[in-house]
């Protein structure tokens, strides 16, 4: 893995993690590489369904930006590329309780187009809370 330029980082943090929807979500960035960013989601009660359990949607909303945030991990999208979620399949594996949730998520294959990821999703004592594998669309400038 190789270090990213700061503008790179740049647009990440401005344009997904505090997008308004990373924002609502309360997100973080915790860790930016070439195609690996970890994000981290806030343990609060705005997240909650039932008591201290983190809602799936939260989960989800997490795990989503957190692959988005990897496609757009590289010093080679040139300026004025577009992309979209096309593809996302979510296992929550055991539920997030009372903790803050830290998503890692790579990339395993970068297409012309079209590239897919992985993510973990883990809370603070390094439970993994859900895995997802998710597809990306990913256009250079038209």
């Amino acid at each position: 893995m190789s270090a990213l330029p700061d503008a790179v980082v740049s647009i990440l943090d401005r344009l997904i993690v505090r997008s308004p929807y990373g924002t609502l979500l309360g997100l973080e960035l915790v860790e930016a590489a070439e195609d690996l960013v970890r994000l981290r989601l806030p343990y609060r009660e705005a997240v909650t369904t039932l008591g201290d359990t983190v809602h799936g949607g939260a989960i989800a909303g997490l795990v989503d930006s957190a692959a988005t945030a990897s496609f757009w991990a590289s010093p080679d999208i040139p300026p004025g590329s577009r992309g979209t979620t096309i593809g996302f399949s979510l296992n929550l594996v055991s539920a997030g309780r009372g903790s803050d949730l830290v998503a890692t998520a790579r990339v395993r294959r970068r297409g012309r187009e079209i590239s897919t990821g992985e993510v973990s999703v883990q809370d603070a004592d390094g439970k993994e809370i859900a895995l997802a594998l998710v597809t990306y669309k990913l256009s250079p400038p038209t």
